[in-house]
């Protein structure tokens, strides 16, 4: 019996020897390639907090202070909101160059509504929300039912909803006091509270809040899994039983209602409605956000924690930038090496042996 108690702990041991012999023998940039892998999340993690430290040495104390870290946090809220719509649509493989126009125009149809129209709020608020959902369903209708490619259909449905906003707004801004005094409930999101010397919004809450939404429904539910399997390859997700058609119409409707939730924390954010708030590129800075949170734009590799990160980023660069007192243009250029470097690393993760 003792002999065979021995036996077994010789053999276990050379169980770990050879497991610790093989960990030791994969190089250290294979296993931190496989971690990435596992791990999307990880690198914009990384980055932002490098950017954090490179910048709060830099300038010093006051980049470290609560009231700078929460004011980049306000700045990044409609942004990391759209950047979160666009990430779903991005998991599908898929592109929606018309998400910032949309919230546009479901600001605009708020606005109106409460206060050209004289209706209560809540309905201005259902018909912004409304106007967000049938934008982005008409766009999952012609992905997924027409077949459309997703560049065509968006900048075609960009084209279209930015000319119907300034027709439909006849261009003219809604003041800020109009809003407030007519329907204080669309600027509800701008109302802000502190925790210490920190200061948010409802806004900042609200797009945690949506992020985690997210983030759980994507990782945890059927319906998430099957957006990850229908971006990573459809024609094998339609074998496996999934309805592709649904889950792409789905994804395109929950990002038009995301961009339509993203107008309302606008109006608090801004106090004001305006039309000409369409020629801000809110397309291009969503994408940005997800591409450096490490979203493939192969589709079905990516997490929606990256793109909260990679709004982030943009944020406290942008911050840092300003209080150096630098050129903007050092924003846009420090922009686009990241943008490359995101994609650089996304293909070197993606060649991976699992």
């Amino acid at each position: 019996m003792a002999q065979a108690q021995d036996y077994e702990r010789v053999i276990e041991g050379s169980d770990r020897s050879v497991a610790s012999f093989e960990h030791e023998s994969v190089p250290f940039v294979k296993r931190a390639q496989h971690f990435l892998h596992s791990n999307p999340a990880a690198v914009p993690l990384i980055v932002l907090i490098a950017s954090i430290l490179i910048f709060g040495l830099t300038i010093g104390g006051r980049f470290f202070s609560s009231y700078t870290l929460t004011l980049i946090l306000q700045q990044i809220a409609i942004v990391g909101m759209l950047g979160a719509a666009q990430t779903l649509v991005i998991l599908t493989a898929g592109i929606d160059l018309s998400i910032g126009v949309i919230m546009v125009i479901s600001s605009v149809v708020m606005g109106n509504v409460a206060v050209s129209y004289g209706l209560p709020a809540p309905i201005a608020v259902v018909a912004g929300l409304a106007t967000g959902f049938l934008c982005g369903l008409l766009n999952g209708f012609l992905v997924a039912v027409v077949k459309l490619p997703p560049f065509i259909v968006t900048l075609g449905t960009w084209n279209i909803v930015m000319a119907t906003n300034f027709i439909y707004s006849a261009n003219e801004t809604i003041r800020d006091a109009d809003v407030a005094a007519t329907a204080p409930l669309l600027q509800l999101f701008g109302i802000n509270f502190r925790v210490g010397s920190a200061v948010l919004t409802l806004g900042v809450l609200a797009m945690v809040l949506l992020v985690a939404i997210l983030w759980y429904v994507l990782n945890h539910t059927a319906w998430g899994r099957h957006v990850y399997a229908v971006g990573d390859d459809p024609e094998a997700a339609k074998l496996s039983g999934i309805q592709t058609k649904k889950v792409l119409m789905a994804v395109y409707a929950i990002a038009g209602l995301i961009a339509g939730f993203a107008a309302w924390v606008s109006i608090g954010r801004n106090g004001s409605v305006s039309p000409s708030a369409a020629v801000t590129d809110y397309n291009l800075q969503a994408i940005t956000a997800a591409v450096i949170g490490g979203i493939s734009l192969f589709g079905g590799r990516g997490s929606i924690l990256g793109t909260l990160f990679g709004a982030m980023i943009v944020g406290v660069v942008s911050m840092g930038l300003n209080m150096l007192g630098a050129d903007p243009q050092w924003k846009v250029l420090l922009t686009g090496v990241l943008i490359i470097g995101a994609v650089a690393v996304d293909q070197w993760i993606r060649k991976v042996s699992v």
